[in-house]
């Protein structure tokens, strides 16, 4: 029983609404089996959809053809995930310099400029 690619991206929860998952369509950022895929390509057990969402890449393979929403352990069976791990996050502003020991008291004007500009909220010229 195939279904459409739309249908299946949201009731497996890789889009949050039908919508969404049209859309991505739409623009070119979903495959099916390496193929770009209109949002009423068919797909089946064994096809290979590849999903752009955000900067990540989600890589799955279809184990159960739904088309109804279903819980978020029931959507896990019907998929076999091979997505690459996310690449880790770098959070600037977060060096350990920028920390003010417990206790240490107010910062002063000269201290609260310098934690300023490591964050990136520097008004100055």
């Amino acid at each position: 029983m195939a279904v459409r690619v739309d249908k299946w991206l949201w009731a497996v929860r890789v889009y949050k609404t039908r919508t969404k998952a049209s859309a991505a369509c739409d623009d070119g950022q979903v495959l099916v089996n390496d193929v770009a895929a209109k949002p009423a390509t068919r797909v089946d057990v064994g096809d290979v959809v590849t999903a752009r969402r955000g900067d990540r890449t989600l890589i799955h393979v279809v184990v159960e053809p739904i088309e109804k929403r279903v819980s978020a352990s029931r959507a896990a069976e019907c998929i076999e995930d091979r997505s690459p791990p996310p690449e880790p996050r770098d959070r600037p502003g977060e060096a350990v310099f920028a920390r003010r020991d417990r206790g240490a008291g107010r910062p002063t004007k000269r201290d609260r400029r310098e934690i300023e500009r490591l964050r990136g909220r520097d008004r100055r010229p």
